[in-house]
């Protein structure tokens, strides 16, 4: 297999479990699958990630993912 298509099956495979972080967090249903509103909520994401409380909010994130993931199994 040639290298470009093992990066694109990466990459094919990252945007879909990254498709299904959004379903798992229920934002399709919650937004009514409104993907301005979506689209929108990761630009506010990037732009808080950007900030000075970047460490802060992503320690906080990351403890919720990890009692979302451990909860759903």
């Amino acid at each position: 297999m040639r290298d470009w298509q093992i990066k694109r099956r990466e990459r094919t495979k990252q945007l879909i479990e990254l498709g299904g972080l959004v379903q798992k967090a229920g934002l399709i249903e919650l937004t009514d699958d409104d993907r301005p509103v979506l689209l929108g909520a990761f630009l506010a994401i990037a732009a808080k990630l950007q900030g000075e409380e970047r460490e802060q909010v992503l320690a906080l994130w990351r403890r919720r993912g990890k009692r979302a993931f451990e909860q759903s199994e």
